[in-house]
């Protein structure tokens, strides 16, 4: 009413103003543009200044971080890309905004059909990131992505990914996803030893 919240907001402010400067000639360079300095930044009780210097510095990602779906594709031994997606399309009935297109494979003397995406094509604008292709995916065969950074002019040109655009090897899951990728790994494993153990011996 009188004016005192005002002051006491401007205080506020003084105070971070005059402890920035006391924390940067406490923590000299470190405290910014380096991970440790970032991290110093992030906890509760951090005196000063505690945002970041964005574009230059950002915030680590949790592992559950989830942006763009990326497709998995594990390397064969001359460095084709052997995708895991089999065109299927259950991430494409399960996706709520309906933003994922994928043209099959079919065998050109038969007609049949190819268990590989001949095309595939995510609408990243449409795209609500929900994760919801990956949960459903039975292959493995699309994960949800870290890399947040994809603003562009274009949306036509840039924001409709194609397959190459949204493959990626499969040591990249694994190094944003390291716990998960243990998890699946350790999984697939234990299912291929079960599978194994029920086939009747040789006689």
């Amino acid at each position: 009413m009188n004016g005192l919240g005002i002051i006491r907001g401007l205080w506020v402010t003084f105070k971070h103003f005059i402890l920035t400067y006391i924390e940067d000639i406490r923590a000299g360079k470190k405290r910014y543009y380096t991970q440790e300095g970032i991290l110093a930044r992030t906890r509760s009780d951090v005196r000063g200044a505690f945002t970041i210097q964005y574009p230059e510095e950002k915030y680590p990602v949790p592992e559950e971080f989830r942006y763009i779906p990326f497709l998995v594709y594990e390397e064969g031994e001359n460095r084709e890309k052997n995708y895991r997606c089999t065109s299927c399309g259950i991430c494409a009935k399960v996706c709520p905004p309906q933003c994922i297109w994928i043209v099959r494979t079919t065998d050109p003397n038969t007609g049949k059909p190819i268990p590989a995406p001949a095309e595939f094509y995510i609408d990243v604008d449409i795209c609500m990131n929900c994760g919801l292709c990956a949960e459903y995916c039975p292959f493995d065969a699309i994960k949800m992505d870290h890399d947040y950074e994809i603003a562009s002019y274009n949306r036509f040109a840039d924001h409709i990914f194609n397959k190459e655009r949204l493959g990626k090897p499969l040591s990249y899951y694994a190094q944003i996803r390291p716990q998960n990728f243990a998890r699946e790994e350790a999984a697939r494993k234990a299912e291929l030893e079960a599978k194994a153990a029920r086939k009747p011996a040789a006689t």
